[in-house]
């Protein structure tokens, strides 16, 4: 399908060409499509090699450079046809593609009302035609949720900036209030079930062996640990942007919680000093010109295998509970990840693997990344929206709640019970 002629981005020849290019990738970002200023300049050298007359030619070039996602397509061809065909300005084409949106979801809301009535008037035709073509049943959520209800439900890849900015905000208020977890370490206490003698004998010395209150020991408490290690590749660029908000967001109750954060692509790099500054902006600047490989390929056996040597050591990973935020699509072909992940597993109070491919029902696990990946890790649950955020902190609470080595020793015990495991065991 022509979108129409393009109305000369080059009538100020190249300059007004690029200047056309530019709003027209802002109209996009603005509208929900992730348009990079890599992307734009690599779009401006492709379109120097074209005719600019042949509207076709123009926008296939833009198509197959800045399109990712083939969901996309119906709004990159309306905001390509109204940009280029009708040079209207950029806020009145969001303004004509929401009210196009609308009148696509009322339509949608018509037929199904219409088919609904239909199926109570004649349910022998309707459950014939249900088997003939089965299909999902939609629900309009205007009538049947709220706003938040429904912003909780979206997909992040599936968010406009507008609603992006109203998930970060949920994100802000996102609290995981935990208690203290009990130290082995005895600490001074006015009252306690051990009496400090030493400290009793050195008070009694000051005094001259004066009558002097009696010291005591208790056991003292310190703030549960998490570890977050999070996927920054270019297949988790959409997710990695809001996940670092809620990385922030857990940095932020330091009092609560002792985050250790880091990101990798092709290399790991360390972000937990950036992410405890009080404003998200600055602190996602700063990781922004940091880290190196943004967007780029994973290379997660490797980048794991590096995380091991340099800061296993550095963290407090043996009371920790690590979060492996990725998506498993690794440029190496799962390399190396099994022995780095047994290693951190077995190094770690609990290992979670937060996938956003878990949104979809019918999630195989076919890419050898995730193959390597699953046997090694204790849960493996869904990170796509602001409900799957929820439940993870739902599931930080009760997993950090619970003392260091709980969960292994309900393990040992479950296995004990089991005489062929016993038996097999002792075989091996």
């Amino acid at each position: 399908m022509s979108p129409g002629p393009v109305r000369d981005g080059a009538e100020g020849g190249s300059e007004g060409l690029a200047r056309g290019v530019v709003e027209f990738a802002r109209l996009l970002r603005a509208a929900g499509v992730n348009v990079g200023p890599g992307q734009v300049a690599l779009a401006l050298r492709a379109l120097e090699h074209i005719e600019l007359l042949r509207s076709d030619d123009v926008y296939w070039t833009l198509h197959s450079l800045w399109l990712n996602d083939p969901r996309q397509r119906a709004l990159f061809e309306q905001a390509f046809a109204l940009f280029w065909r009708e040079r209207r300005a950029p806020p009145a084409i969001l303004q004509e593609l929401r009210a196009r949106a609308e009148r696509q979801e009322q339509r949608r809301t018509a037929l199904r009302r219409v088919a609904e009535a239909w199926a109570k008037r004649h349910p022998a035709l309707a459950s014939a035609g249900a088997a003939a073509a089965p299909q999902p049943p939609r629900w309009d959520a205007r009538l049947t949720f709220s706003e938040r209800e429904q912003l909780s439900r979206k997909d992040f890849e599936h968010m406009s900036a507008e609603e992006l900015q109203l998930a970060r905000r949920w994100i802000e208020r996102l609290v995981l209030p935990l208690a203290p977890l009990p130290s082995r370490r005895m600490r001074p206490a006015p009252r306690g079930p051990r009496l400090d003698l030493s400290a009793t004998l050195r008070a009694s010395a000051r005094t001259l062996g004066e009558a002097d209150p009696l010291r005591y020991r208790a056991r003292g408490s310190r703030s549960p640990a998490l570890l977050v290690l999070c996927d920054v590749s270019g297949s988790m660029e959409r997710y990695a942007r809001i996940l670092l908000h809620f990385m922030h967001a857990l940095s932020a109750q330091r009092a609560a919680v002792e985050v250790h954060s880091f990101v990798f692509g092709t290399q790991l790099t360390p972000i937990t000093q950036a992410l405890r500054q009080r404003d998200v902006d600055l602190a996602l600047a700063q990781i922004g010109s940091s880290v190196q490989g943004w967007t780029g390929g994973t290379r997660i056996g490797a980048c794991l295998r590096q995380f091991n040597q340099r800061w296993l050591r550095r963290v407090p990973a043996r009371r920790a509970i690590t979060l492996l935020i990725s998506d498993g699509l690794d440029r190496d072909a799962g390399a190396e990840i099994g022995p780095a992940l047994q290693r951190l597993r077995r190094s770690c109070r609990r290992l979670l693997w937060l996938n956003p491919l878990l949104r979809d029902a019918g999630f195989q696990p076919l890419a050898a990344g995730v193959r390597a990946i699953l046997p090694e890790v204790d849960d493996h649950l869904p990170v796509h929206d602001l409900r799957s955020l929820e439940a993870l902190c739902a599931v930080l609470r009760e997993a950090l709640a619970q003392p260091p080595g709980a969960r292994a020793r309900a393990a040992a015990q479950a296995r004990s019970t089991r005489p062929g495991l016993r038996a097999r065991d002792a075989r091996g």
